[in-house]
């Protein structure tokens, strides 16, 4: 993995970040940081269980979104949301 390939992860992280902050009900403070951490968890995942399982590009987008949905949800729950 190179520097490219990082700052290409980062950034994903930061965009499915943002489309789950907007999908996701009520206000959220989360930092641009944490936004992106939790998109990175959420691209992480979508890409993981759509290798896992053969399916495309487009079903791991939409796995890494919903998962970034429930992880600003569950730190909402927290309270560090």
């Amino acid at each position: 993995m190179g520097i490219g390939d990082f700052i290409a992860f980062i950034i994903g992280g930061l965009i499915i970040g943002a489309i789950a902050r907007a999908i996701k009900k009520g206000p959220q403070d989360l930092s641009l940081p944490m936004t992106a951490l939790l998109g990175m968890a959420g691209s992480f995942a979508g890409g993981l269980v759509a290798s896992l399982l053969g399916l495309g590009t487009i079903i791991a987008l939409i796995v890494a979104v919903v998962v970034a949905v429930l992880l600003i949800g569950a730190m909402e729950k927290r309270g560090h949301a």
